[in-house]
């Protein structure tokens, strides 16, 4: 009951939103439209449970915050709405809607008239504090002080640095002074004649005299520096104590909800028979359900139902003979040359990831400093690499005669690339920058790889993948990571090439958002969703795959992908399904019709397909693997050290070596090393850059050694790409050109 109506009720956490706004008749508590403020009570919608509450909503500054009363306002805030980045939009009968961040808040005035009011305070305050917006730098410390408190800080240190200056000219002048009267009483000991003595007491006493008023106008400033210290420090000290007790308040209250959260998700599992009650919980706005919410501005996949012929077997021969799967023992080994079965135990080390987290919500996870602990000792270049594990689908495709078989084995090749993070809840090792990993599997599997790191802020890797078996890859692909409070999600950004030889089909796809969930409290788990759409440019053949977000109320099985194969005419010509963690399957169809009673009185098109073919099928994890990292047979073999590669290769990252080892403590003191040693290496190029510009001259940006940026003649698209050398370098066991980054 606690749950319900007072932690969700409150949590504002729901994606989407709805507030009826409705004003005060009464001009007592309500101020109109103005530059600072806008105040007055709000209907806000809580949950389906409780409906909607009457809140207090101050609009200052930037932010549009809410209050269970008016006396709430100098202790709790129930929540806040940033404005700088919202996007406001004018509906229809007094409605409004604010969208920001991927949430949707609908609004609803009491009139027409309270409705153009509230939307003109709005609008006017995002003006205002976009103008004001400050700038990320890669500190990693995004937020800013209110603009008044900005100005009072700083009169108050400018009168403090004035006061300040007061007292080194009063100590300058003693210092004259009392030099001045020394000489003078030295003088006045070595009189001989008595008659002189007159003269220079006379003068003793008027630096006495001038060094004593000295004395006082500094005793003076002291106090005055002392007095405007001490009123500013209290002020501060009740700023800094309310700020402290807001915080912790703020986490209890996270932390309650989290554990509240996880036990309502226990209850569910125990009875899931109460979901059965079906449209009960459908396009309801609960604060529950944050996690599904969250992809439902996303479209959903063309509706369809796939019947299976009764006799197929006329159309039997129409599927390649390269469709199959190659004779292999399903064991994935890369251990062809004796390579390592297995690496150390993960310790068990108890930390808590919400005690670093917590102070980091909203922020871009490759600037929070984080332990080795919650790593995998494998670098982001490593893991890129991984998805190579089932390249056997690239050559089984580059064999195809048909272009839309090809693209189906491209399908499951670009879901393949998720099955080993269904465990993987570690963070990769962020690479520095100018860090490369190759891998050269050219007698086991007719390729070699090569990775190297070309920004660090934002975090971005270019690979370049050639095979002697008839296809060349290549991506640059930039990660952009927040933590969300209860979740932290990861978006690659940039695209997947793949070209075969061959056809000179040419297939560029993206790939999904990765959430990892339970950060607060329960065990990590983590989920894919999104849509992929594979595009081959050469002929306009396009898959649409679309990952659905695990939902505790779904029927469907978890981690579920469907999709469809389409031709350059969008005819539609096999089904894709199967789940990102275990398998994919394809369905040619071979009739299509137009169904009925589809939701929302949309017709379903209905297609008779052929049985279902294997496409790919997870290898089995290693023995022993939930003690190592849950590693794949590939991933095991990723971080063996190995002769002749670049001095800059991640295998020669020393934080990582002591992590796989087992000595986490010592990793952790490396890590620092290494990335104080980088950001004073960023430090020197800014200077540089600097004094460059300074002078006139032209400034030269970080250029990666073994990829340049070029325009792709076929997509349009400018990005970095493999220019060759690398592998020419090794033969040469040439590594001059590589800096010193370790």
């Amino acid at each position: 009951s606690s749950l319900l109506t007072v932690g969700i009720g409150e949590a504002d956490s729901s994606d989407m939103t709805e507030l009826v706004v409705r004003t005060l008749p009464s001009p007592s508590g309500v101020q109109g439209p103005g530059p600072d403020t806008y105040k007055g009570w709000l209907f806000k919608w809580t949950n389906y449970l409780k409906g909607y509450q009457r809140r207090w909503f101050v609009l200052s500054n930037g932010l549009l915050s809410y209050y269970r009363t008016q006396a709430e306002m100098a202790h709790t805030c129930r929540g806040t709405i940033t404005l700088a980045t919202v996007h406001i939009e004018v509906g229809d009968t007094c409605h409004f809607v604010l969208t920001s961040g991927g949430r949707s808040y609908h609004l609803k005035a009491y009139s027409e008239g309270e409705c153009q009011r509230w939307v003109s305070a709005l609008q006017q305050a995002k003006a205002n504090a976009t103008q004001m917006m400050p700038h990320s730098d890669d500190s990693g410390d995004e937020g800013a002080l209110a603009q008044p408190d900005r100005a009072l800080i700083q009169g108050a240190l400018k009168t403090l640095a004035s006061k300040l200056e007061d007292l080194s000219t009063c100590n300058e002048l003693i210092g004259k002074h009392g030099a001045a009267l020394q000489r003078s009483l030295s003088e006045l000991e070595d009189l001989r004649a008595p008659t002189d003595g007159a003269d220079k007491l006379k003068s003793v006493n008027e630096r006495a005299t001038l060094l004593r008023i000295t004395s006082n106008a500094m005793i003076n400033a002291c106090q005055d520096f002392v007095d405007l210290a001490e009123a500013h420090s209290r002020r501060w000290q009740r700023a800094l104590q309310y700020e402290r007790e807001q915080r912790h308040h703020l986490e209890e209250t996270i932390e309650q909800l989290a554990k509240q959260h996880n036990s309502l998700e226990r209850a569910w599992r125990e009875s899931p028979s109460t979901h059965d009650s079906e449209g009960t919980l459908e396009g309801e706005s609960s604060e529950e359900n944050e996690d599904i919410e969250f992809f439902d501005a996303m479209e959903d996949s063309p509706a369809f139902i796939t019947v299976p012929a009764d006799d197929h077997s006329q159309h039997s021969g129409s599927l390649s003979s390269n469709w199959s799967q190659d004779d292999n023992d399903g064991s994935g080994s890369y251990l062809r040359r004796g390579r390592r079965r297995r690496i150390p135990d993960k310790p068990n080390y108890s930390l808590n990831l919400w005690s670093i987290m917590k102070n980091c919500i909203g922020k871009e996870l490759s600037k929070i400093p984080m332990p080795v602990n919650f790593n995998e000792p494998l670098s982001m270049l490593q893991r890129l690499t991984e998805d190579l594990e089932y390249s056997e689908l690239l050559d089984r495709a580059a064999r195809c005669d048909s272009s839309l078989e090809q693209m189906c084995l491209v399908a499951a090749f670009s879901v393949s690339s998720y099955s080993t993070t269904v465990h993987r809840t570690g963070k990769p090792f962020n690479p520095l920058l100018g860090e490369t990993y190759e891998l050269d599997r050219v007698e086991e599997y007719g390729y070699r790889s090569i990775c190297e790191q070309i920004s660090h802020h934002p975090p971005a890797a270019a690979h370049h993948v050639i095979s002697q078996r008839g296809w060349t890859l290549w991506q640059e692909i930039t990660i952009d990571s927040k933590f969300r409070g209860k979740y932290i999600s990861i978006m690659p950004l940039g695209h997947i090439h793949l070209k075969f030889h061959t056809s000179g089909n040419h297939y560029v796809w993206s790939k999904v958002t990765s959430t990892v969930h339970n950060i607060i409290v329960g065990k990590l788990w983590i989920d894919q969703s999104g849509d992929i759409i594979i595009m081959n440019h050469r002929n306009k053949d396009k898959c649409h795959l679309k990952f659905s977000p695990y939902s505790y109320f779904s029927r469907d099985v978890p981690r579920k992908v469907t999709g469809v194969v389409m031709d350059g005419e969008a005819c539609t010509h096999y089904i894709l399904s199967g789940t990102w963690d275990d398998k994919m399957e394809s369905a040619k169809i071979i009739e299509s019709s137009h169904g009925c009673g589809g939701s929302e009185g949309k017709q379903k098109t209905v297609y008779q397909t052929l049985p279902p073919k294997l496409m790919w099928k997870k290898y089995p994890l290693p023995e022993n693997a939930e003690n190592m990292h849950y590693f794949s047979s590939l991933a095991l073999t990723l971080n063996e050290p190995e002769d002749g590669v670049a001095p800059t290769d991640s295998r020669f990252r020393p934080d990582q070596r002591l992590m796989e080892a087992g000595l986490w403590d010592e990793a952790n003191a490396e890590k620092q090393r290494l990335e104080e040693r980088q950001r004073l290496e960023r430090r020197k190029r800014e200077a540089q850059a600097n004094l460059a510009l300074e002078e006139g001259k032209e400034t030269e940006s970080y250029q990666p050694l073994w990829f340049e940026k070029r325009t792709d003649t076929e997509t349009g698209e400018s990005s970095y790409v493999y220019k060759g050398g690398y592998w020419e370098a090794k033969d040469r066991q040439d590594w001059s050109h590589c800096p010193a980054i370790f």
